[in-house]
């Protein structure tokens, strides 16, 4: 394996990326022969040609190629940005509102308390906590289109993946500043106030409201003087790399700008206009999820699988019991239909880039506060790492699963596959 990657970095990284992309796209459509989505087959080959096995796609290959991540994470968020009319949101009612804060906040709530229990570490808990609502939207967002969904639970998923990361945000800078907080009075230091708590990660999301919003109007304002869908689609492209990039320069997340934009496109643009953008994103989305989906997979190293441990088994087990119970909870107390009700939960479980950042944010901060902050980070970076392998395997899979039993997956001509009821066995006739 050793001269394989040795022999690999020599070869120039658009020969990489050829080779990657077309043995993806062959094993993504294997995948059919499995009833997986094709995301699955797009991990497993960055699985394959990542450091947990050959290492054709080396840490420094995946860091010079990092940016695809970010415009991949940019479309998804555009994308769920241009499926929440306000209209649409209303039909819905704030049914859909109350899930997503009730998924959150129990999912937050069960970890912190379960991990408090097992480590009797109050700091750590809420880190963990904290992590727990950060869902891998571009996962629900892949197997909703490639399957071509439409109904209900499609509608609320896209909701739901897509508000709960800016909530899960908020969360996080909430728990982590409380966290650090507990920390310095551990050695001696002077908790924040709460004030100081709640304006830091406020700050962030109005950051990234702003900029996603202005930057929007600016869109609609230039789209207005142009015809050509191609044109449009340019026009879209520039304004996203350009949130992305202020998103990377200020710190905040792209995920939110890119779907503030995306819900100022839908909500004041004419239909004919936003189909055009719609029409120009499908038909360059297939290709961002299969370079996306490998580099996700390049990134999970299976070896860290043993390392999971209690912790990482506890962890799992009560983020899916909160997101789940959650969005059960939230779907009955909002009086969402009866499919929501059921199956939305089982399409939540998505976890990668978002948490593994959060992760990574932890490590970084916490590492100079003690021992105990040091400690923390470690923890926390291998047991999300783990934890992502499993979710982002088992994610995808569950979203189909609940789509198809909702009876909202089309064939490959766009016709709605009917569920047959199990007991649809013709009566004979009476005598």
């Amino acid at each position: 394996m050793t001269d394989i990657a040795a022999f690999v970095h020599h070869l120039p990284p658009l020969l990489i990326i050829g080779a990657m992309t077309g043995t993806a796209f062959y094993i993504g459509k294997g995948m059919k022969f499995i009833r997986l989505p094709s995301i699955i087959g797009f991990m497993v080959t960055g699985v394959i040609l990542g450091p947990s096995l050959f290492s054709i796609l080396s840490e420094e290959l995946q860091g010079n190629l990092s940016f695809i991540t970010d415009i991949a994470l940019s479309f998804v968020a555009l994308s769920i940005g241009l499926e929440l009319s306000f209209n649409s949101l209303r039909k819905q009612g704030s049914g859909i509102i109350t899930v997503i804060f009730t998924e959150s906040f129990l999912a937050f709530l069960l970890v912190t308390s379960l991990v408090y229990l097992l480590t009797r570490d109050l700091p750590m808990a809420l880190i963990f906590g904290a992590i727990a609502p950060a869902s891998a939207p571009a996962g629900t967002v892949a197997v909703i289109q490639e399957y071509r969904a439409r109904g209900k639970l499609t509608s609320a998923l896209y909701a739901v993946v897509g508000f709960d990361d800016g909530l899960g945000i908020i969360i996080f800078g909430f728990a982590s500043a409380a966290a650090k907080s507990l920390l310095a009075a551990e050695t001696g230091g002077q908790m924040d106030s709460a004030l100081h708590l709640f304006l830091e990660p406020l700050i962030e999301i109005a950051a990234a409201a702003g900029i996603g919003a202005a930057l929007g109007f600016v869109f609609c304002f230039l789209a207005k003087k142009l015809s050509s869908p191609k044109d449009i689609f340019i026009l879209t492209f520039a304004v996203m790399l350009t949130a992305t990039g202020l998103c990377k320069v200020l710190d905040v997340s792209l995920i939110l700008t890119n779907m503030i934009i995306g819900i100022i496109i839908v909500n004041t643009q004419t239909s004919k206009m936003i189909h055009q953008v719609k029409d120009e994103l499908e038909g360059l989305m297939p290709l961002i999820f299969v370079l996306f989906f490998v580099l996700a997979g390049a990134n999970l190293h299976v070896q860290a699988l043993p390392s999971l441990g209690i912790l990482g088994l506890l962890y799992a087990v009560s983020r899916s019991a909160g997101l789940m119970g959650g969005a059960y909870v939230g779907s009955i107390l909002g009086k969402l239909d009866e499919n929501t009700k059921k199956y939305l939960g089982m399409g939540i479980l998505s976890q990668a880039g978002v948490a593994i950042g959060l992760s990574l944010i932890v490590k970084q901060q916490f590492s100079p506060l003690g021992e105990h902050g040091a400690q923390i980070g470690s923890t926390v970076i291998t047991t999300v790492t783990a934890t992502c392998i499993f979710f982002e395997l088992i994610g995808p899979v569950l979203t189909k699963i609940a789509l198809e039993r909702a009876g909202e997956i089309r064939d490959s001509s766009g016709v709605k596959q009917v569920r047959h009821p199990k007991h649809s066995r013709k009566r004979k006739p009476s005598a």
